[in-house]
């Protein structure tokens, strides 16, 4: 019931939806998602951490870099994330993932 709780904790706040929106397209770096997002890292880092702690995300390390993705290795998260998914506010899903995409374009410009 707990592990229910956490879940249901955890999608009841709509940045942690976004995130969830955003990591639908693959692994994302906290700073992509901080671009993508337009708030401070640790903000950010909080929620992500929320979203872990649920099994909702999955995190490595590489370097001084994490990197999240979504979480769907269990049937009832993977359902559950694909309804939020489809549920996220269209308007702002665009947005976060225009935001994301300019980021993630200006990242691979090689620098003189």
């Amino acid at each position: 019931m707990e592990e229910l709780a956490l879940i249901f904790k955890a999608l009841s706040d709509t940045t942690r939806l976004r995130i969830i929106k955003l990591l639908e397209g693959g692994e994302l770096c906290v700073c992509d998602l901080v671009s993508a997002l337009q708030m401070v890292q640790p903000k950010v880092s909080f929620h992500l951490a929320i979203l872990n702690r649920a099994g909702l995300v999955r995190r490595r390390r590489q370097g001084k870099w994490h990197y999240y993705e979504l979480d769907v290795s269990d049937f009832f998260r993977r359902m559950l994330i694909l309804s939020v998914i489809e549920k996220a506010n269209p308007e702002t899903s665009l947005r976060d993932k225009e935001r994301l995409k300019t980021f993630l374009a200006q990242k691979k410009i090689p620098v003189l």
